[in-house]
């Protein structure tokens, strides 16, 4: 416990950089009305938070959706710190060994068209998400594999069973994409109705939507919460290119971009605007990475694929990716810092990591010759968002041509491009992401197994015995054996079988106009997104 508990502070002193009249920590009156402008990138494949895994969907449709539990929009920094949103009182201990927990459910909250939300709503929603129906998408399935049984024995409780106890569940709970949908609504219009619609409890509701443009909003008067929210709407503006979202800012045309900047751009408006921005920085719970196709046959061969991770120079990346883009902290499949996460002298025995890149190269070309795939040629599949994936994908392709390897890219925009690497799976390598929202390492590394709903490299049911590895770590309570099982599954999945590579962890940089108040910046551009503690002092 204690070894969280410094973690925790650890993290949360380094978070907050303030810069301008918004760093001012004395305490101020909410003041309410006015519509919060706010841009976002990209735009969302669709409203299915269940399905979903990218920050294009959380900016504009978390906000209309309430949570069973949710991370403290007060210290939002802290992996330990949740409160209730949908239940009542504080978040419960669990009974039976660490293996029941039962949650008393808010009387009277309603969804934005009038249905009374009871407990029935909430075990519909978690059935959706942990036992969903054959042929529908649950992107955090494998953060549930604790849960044996769900119940509702009335409209007021709600019962989670486990297989096992462990420190793993509240966190999962916690996860700002568990949004709670009507059970009526599931049964009546089917469960992908929530891709193109909206029907939450959340504090405001769905106003319009204009396909590449934005996602407007208004308050919710019926919202659960006493006097929030503060502001009367919102819209998200939505812009691929970066420059425009920076004058955006500049010109006052939006207020914050949630997701962040790169260094330049962070510097540019604090030279232009002085007091009237503010900046918050943080730590990031998201790592890039390079996913291989396992279903290509040119990536079948592990030698090919350990190769093509160490051709990638992680150290020298990390200190120039880190002033134009928003990347930073060489890493493994752990959040860096944290007490389970591999420290410089465990990630330098992984292939990829070494610090002699001139022998990492070699051994790369060597195994290719092995292989046969000497001059290999593949395409490059990368989202079309410029930060950090175009500017990364195109440093990767370099690296890459040091061995021999011929690349080519391909950039789609955000729905094709999930499009391809989830559903045809037309890619030989794609950029992908493990960008989770409270740090929750033994969760959170799912990711890497091959039966994960967010693994993407066609490798399901080809290596079991990182499967068997995984759910050692999931069941293991002792914080020195875990971390023992996390190095083990660490090595198979990123060097003995090369599955995935990382390139290197984000670093989250957030100017916003210091009008802007009541939002704390989070080790994640998930968290801390439902608005309803938001104002503006205007």
């Amino acid at each position: 416990m204690s070894k969280y508990a410094g973690f925790a502070f650890a993290l949360a002193a380094g978070v907050g950089l303030a810069v301008g009249a918004g760093g001012s920590a004395k305490a101020e009156t909410p003041k309410k009305g006015g519509v919060l402008n706010f841009i976002v990138a990209a735009e969302s494949p669709s409203y299915d938070g269940h399905k979903e895994s990218t920050f294009a969907m959380v900016h504009p449709t978390r906000p209309f959706y309430s949570l069973l539990i949710r991370v403290n929009p007060e210290n939002p920094s802290s992996p330990t710190d949740f409160q209730c949103d949908l239940c009542v009182g504080g978040v419960p201990k669990p009974t039976d060994g660490g293996k029941t927990y039962t949650f008393k459910i808010k009387k009277g909250v309603k969804f934005h068209d009038g249905q009374t939300m009871t407990s029935q709503d909430l075990l519909a929603t978690y059935n959706k998400i942990i036992f969903p129906p054959a042929g529908v998408s649950s992107a955090r399935k494998a953060f549930f594999k604790m849960v044996d049984t769900i119940e509702a024995p009335d409209d007021e409780t709600l019962v989670f069973k486990l297989k096992f106890a462990t420190g793993a569940f509240i966190p999962a709970l916690a996860t700002p994409f568990n949004y709670t949908y009507s059970a009526k609504d599931l049964k009546e219009h089917g469960y992908d109705w929530h891709e193109k619609n909206v029907n939450g409890t959340g504090a405001f509701k769905f106003k319009e939507a204009v396909a590449g443009s934005h996602v407007e909003a208004v308050k919710f008067d019926g919202f659960h919460m006493d006097g929030k929210p503060y502001l009367d709407g919102y819209k998200a503006l939505i812009s691929r290119k970066m420059a425009i979202r920076v004058q955006a800012i500049r010109g006052d045309r939006a207020a914050i971009e949630f997701r962040g900047f790169p260094p330049k751009q962070r510097d540019d408006l604090v030279k232009s605007l002085g007091k009237d921005i503010t900046v918050q920085e943080s730590d990031w719970n998201c790592v890039l990475l390079f996913t291989p196709n396992h279903g290509r046959p040119i990536m079948q061969d592990p030698r090919v694929r350990q190769a093509l991770t160490l051709a990638v120079d992680r150290w020298g990346g990390s200190q120039h990716l880190s002033r134009i883009a928003i990347v930073k902290t060489v890493g493994g499949i752990a959040f860096p810092n944290h007490p389970l996460a591999a420290n410089k002298a465990e990630l330098v025995r992984l292939k990829g990591y070494g610090t002699d890149l001139k022998a990492s190269r070699e051994e790369a070309k060597k195994l290719l010759a092995e292989a046969g795939k000497a001059g290999i040629k593949f395409e490059l599949l990368n989202r079309g968002t410029d930060q950090p994936y175009k500017i990364v994908g195109t440093w990767l392709i370099g690296q890459w041509r040091q061995i021999g390897a011929e690349v080519t890219q391909r950039v789609e925009p955000s729905k094709s491009f999930y499009n391809s690497l989830r559903k045809t799976k037309d890619f030989d390598v794609s950029m992908d992401f493990n960008c989770q929202s409270v740090i929750n390492p033994i969760v959170d590394v799912s990711k890497y197994i091959g039966s994960a709903g967010n693994n993407y490299g066609n490798y399901a049911g080809q290596d079991q015995e990182l499967e068997d590895i995984y759910n050692q770590l999931v069941q293991e309570g002792d914080e020195a054996k875990q971390r023992e099982i996390m190095r083990v599954m660490e090595k198979r999945a990123l060097s003995d079988q090369a599955h995935e590579g990382i390139t290197l962890w984000w670093y989250k940089i957030t100017p916003h106009r210091s009008y802007v108040k009541g939002w704390k910046i989070a080790p994640s551009h998930y968290l801390n997104q439902s608005l309803d503690q938001v104002w503006l002092d205007k």
